[in-house]
């Protein structure tokens, strides 16, 4: 570096999106037996029993590769999401929160049960989470408890990502 020119800018790490899948990538909510156009059915054999039926958009792992932040599961699915998600729409092996013991666990105070250990994984980073359950005690809880930015971005689980929400996510992430 020359005297004149300026240092580089800093500017820390990218942002975490967290990414739930049944809702905003499986459109489970869709009109039975009409699979939303673009996306491919699979069958996944996740617990024992009948095969989960899941509706998935190929091009949603590129779209989601080409946004600005660091990807991460934050779906009951988690490690299964490697398995079964990442896949067929084209994402590589993902970290995943760990829900261990809270795991659909109901709080006395409305806040959703992913919504405490989505805060601590971010450990203070900022954070869009995608997701078709979260509330108004979501959002409360985030601005009490982590001190960085947040979007928490509705899915409407009939219709999944669609292209508003990748322009929310990329507007979120650039700052505006």
């Amino acid at each position: 570096m020359t005297p004149t020119e300026a240092p580089p800018e800093h500017k820390g790490p990218r942002p975490l999106l967290f990414l739930d899948v049944d809702g905003p990538l499986n459109p489970y909510a869709a009109q039975p037996e009409r699979r939303p156009e673009g996306y491919t059915t699979i069958r996944a054999a996740v617990r024992p029993g009948r095969p989960l039926r899941v509706w998935l958009n190929p091009s949603h792992g590129a779209a989601l590769l080409a946004l600005p932040y660091d990807l991460c599961w934050a779906t009951t699915w988690m490690a299964e999401a490697n398995r079964w998600i990442a896949p067929v729409i084209g994402l590589p092996e993902l970290p995943y929160v760990d829900f261990g013991d809270h795991l659909f666990a109901e709080r006395p105070d409305g806040v959703h049960w992913k919504t405490e250990a989505i805060v601590a994984y971010a450990a203070g980073r900022p954070f869009a989470w995608v997701e078709d359950e979260q509330s108004p005690a979501d959002a409360e809880y985030v601005t009490r408890h982590h001190p960085a930015r947040a979007l928490l971005h509705h899915v409407d689980p009939r219709l999944g990502l669609r292209a508003p929400d990748f322009t929310a996510l990329g507007q979120f992430a650039a700052g505006e």
